[in-house]
């Protein structure tokens, strides 16, 4: 090649050829080669993601009630006795409560934001290492164990006032409560404003958990550098 050919080659290669070289870098890193500081931001920045798109995702209408992952049904025993009243005419009695619980889930979620993104923002290096390594459920421990208890007290009183306009939920309560005195239903969930309250959170921590995995199967598709190096020394 003559060297006016091959100096050409080389200024043009650099475009798409030292991008390619960085990835490649990147994915033959293993955790052992990031620094702290590197391990900590790259997770931080994968989780604030992941809460601030979970949210936008849950927290408008039919983001419970549209999406079967997270819909919030009645529970076990009361689901049954639903299908009774279904056969005897009740069914829109039924729906009406179904949609007030995912309606209230849909208004309860923006008001978790800023709590998990300080959650995320505060994370130890022992903690992100920890679900670096910690398998598919790693996040939502780390949410749930961070977040849960000041979240519920948080999201509580928007379940409540979502659901006290239903009628049937009162009858849900004294219906709930003798079934949980009998064992039919679990003690958390005969109380809807708890229940819807619970099940609230575990759609959150589910779906932000989705967006990390997404961001762990493909890091570069992120368009983050630091993703990139550090998810791509998972791989």
């Amino acid at each position: 090649m003559k060297r006016r050919d091959f100096s050409s080659a080389c200024l043009a290669w650099p475009a798409s050829g030292l991008a390619l070289l960085a990835v490649q870098h990147a994915h033959a890193l293993s955790l052992d080669d990031l620094s702290a500081g590197d391990l900590s931001k790259g997770l931080k920045t994968a989780l604030e993601k992941g809460a601030t798109v979970a949210v936008s995702l849950l927290g408008r209408p039919d983001g419970f009630l549209g999406n079967p992952k997270v819909r919030i049904p009645l529970p076990g025993y009361l689901e049954d006795g639903a299908k009774m009243l279904r056969m005897i005419g009740q069914g829109s009695r039924i729906d009406e409560l179904v949609t007030a619980m995912n309606r209230a889930a849909e208004q309860a979620v923006p008001a978790g934001k800023d709590l998990l993104v300080n959650a995320v923002r505060s994370m130890s290096v022992v903690d992100a290492r920890g679900i670096l390594t910690g398998g598919d459920t790693s996040v939502t421990r780390f949410f749930a164990d961070k977040t849960r208890a000041p979240l519920t007290q948080r999201f509580l009183p928007v379940v409540t006032s979502a659901t006290v306009k239903v009628k049937l939920a009162e009858k849900y309560n004294q219906l709930a409560g003798k079934a949980a005195g009998f064992g039919l239903v679990k003690q958390e969930d005969a109380n809807i404003q708890r229940y819807v309250t619970g099940k609230s959170l575990d759609g959150l921590y589910l779906m932000i958990g989705e967006e990390e995995r997404k961001i762990r199967q493909d890091p570069v598709g992120s368009g983050s550098a630091i993703l990139q190096k550090v998810f791509g020394a998972l791989r």
